[in-house]
């Protein structure tokens, strides 16, 4: 069984096709989702149909990332603003045909909701800890503040107590290629900027990688 990590998708659809394309995730493999799927890229919608149809037929991990949490904060105080849609939700919006309507969170169907309000804070395996952004090293993982696991770049992320390599996203590696700093690394390569989506087999250190051009790549940590 592989065990395999995906970094931001952010709304790229072409790109995770083709990254699923090259992969071949089975029924035997497990896929941990480290999170943003939406935002940014043309296509959120189309993600999560594709997301959503993976779970029938894959083993499954959806984590959550701060864009998941920005567009439940829109959603539930709408006279609190916080950016999101100038923080790709715009764009979001548009791939659901709710583009300047009031009435968007409608517009969103009840199993994408049902979706995103499902994905994980955290996953632990025997070896690996997976979470969208960071950790404070000097917590138990139950004890992690959503502030420091959705929000907080990957330069203040410490060893953990457990001795587990953590794989995380969030922090956009402008080079397009995985940070691998021993105890950690860092998967987000940047799909929604023009850079690559990748996924990570954590215990073998393969990797796969494709961006929105359909273009794809792979090798090894």
């Amino acid at each position: 069984m592989r065990i395999l990590a995906i970094g931001d998708i952010h709304g790229c659809h072409t790109a995770l096709t083709a990254l699923l394309q090259q992969v071949q995730p089975g029924p035997a493999d497990q896929i941990i989702f480290l999170g943003d799927y939406i935002d940014r890229g043309p296509a959120s919608r189309e993600v999560i149909d594709s997301l959503l149809k993976l779970k029938k037929t894959c083993s499954t991990v959806f984590l959550r990332g701060n864009h998941e949490e920005m567009i439940f904060e829109e959603r539930d105080n709408p006279f609190n603003s916080t950016g999101w849609k100038s923080c790709g939700g715009q764009e979001t919006l548009q791939s659901y045909g709710a583009d300047h309507r009031r009435d968007w969170v409608e517009l969103i169907p009840a199993a994408h909701w049902e979706f995103l309000q499902e994905t994980k804070r955290l996953f632990e395996n025997d070896t690996h800890i997976f979470v969208h952004a960071c950790l404070d090293a000097k917590l138990d993982l139950q004890e992690q503040p959503d502030w420091r696991i959705y929000w907080c770049s990957f330069s203040e992320l410490q060893p953990h107590p457990t001795g587990k390599r953590i794989i995380c996203g969030h922090t956009n590696q402008e080079s397009g290629q995985i940070k691998d700093v021993g105890f950690a690394a860092c998967i987000d390569t940047g799909a929604a900027y023009g850079g690559w989506l990748t996924c990570l087999d954590v215990n073998s250190g393969k990797f796969w990688q494709a961006n929105e051009k359909g273009d794809t790549r792979e090798g090894m940590l």
